[in-house]
């Protein structure tokens, strides 16, 4: 089984967590290459078939310039934050149509103690919240199946970050799920070990990850008129 990530993955990110800046990162470039960005790009192309597995609308693109894996450069220019780079690193698994319409996503990230695989909505525009919303208060029983089965929330939370403190206007709050529609954001994710992130069976626990969270993610393409 092939491995991805190494001790020397991780040394690299905590370096430029303290580090955060072009002298260093200039000067370390050759193994933000070898032990980050290559091995997460072998990764990417590997889930293909996985992926294709839960869905074929989705891809895992490896392409150096447009693909799946995010740039290691923050765009701070809106940000109190100047910090020129991530201390992370982050790819989301998209569909096919995403530069098109609003879309969910999977997504993988790389951080020293904060690794995570998850899936669903983040920072959705206004718009698109208020349609999924509507979309599971006429479809409780779905979205019960889809985001509330018993191994799901076992294996998975829900992101809790950003929620509303009291029901979304024009929705009830005795409704079943009220609670769900407070999320601002609608994202499931689960943390993995460093030990698994460097580990032989990645590629197996990711795949099996993502065929979990595929029925979520298909909820959200129903209710945004996606293929699944």
């Amino acid at each position: 089984m092939a491995t991805y990530f190494s001790d020397a993955s991780f040394k690299f990110l905590r370096g430029l967590a303290r580090h955060n800046d072009k002298t260093w990162f200039n000067a370390h470039k050759a193994q933000y290459e070898d032990h980050v960005r290559q091995p997460f790009l072998r990764l990417l192309n590997d889930l293909q078939p996985d992926l294709a597995a839960v869905s074929l609308h989705f891809r895992s693109d490896p392409k150096t310039v447009g693909g799946s894996l995010f740039r290691i450069y923050r765009d701070a220019r809106f940000s109190n934050d100047k910090s020129p780079y991530k201390s992370w690193q982050g790819a989301r698994l998209f569909p096919e149509r995403h530069k098109q319409v609003p879309a969910p996503s999977f997504y993988l990230h790389l951080q020293p103690g904060e690794s995570f695989v998850g899936a669903g909505l983040w920072h959705p525009e206004p718009d698109t919240l208020r349609k999924v919303r509507q979309f599971i208060l006429d479809n409780p029983g779905s979205w019960k199946a889809a985001a509330h089965a018993p191994a799901f929330r076992r294996r998975f939370a829900m992101e809790e970050a950003e929620k509303l403190t009291r029901p979304p206007r024009g929705f009830p709050a005795d409704f079943e799920f009220i609670d769900d529609l407070r999320h601002r954001n609608l994202v499931f994710w689960r943390p993995l070990e460093d030990d698994t992130m460097t580990g032989p069976r990645l590629r197996q626990t990711l795949a099996a990850d993502l065929a979990a969270l595929g029925p979520f993610v298909d909820y959200l393409c129903a209710a945004l008129d996606l293929a699944f």
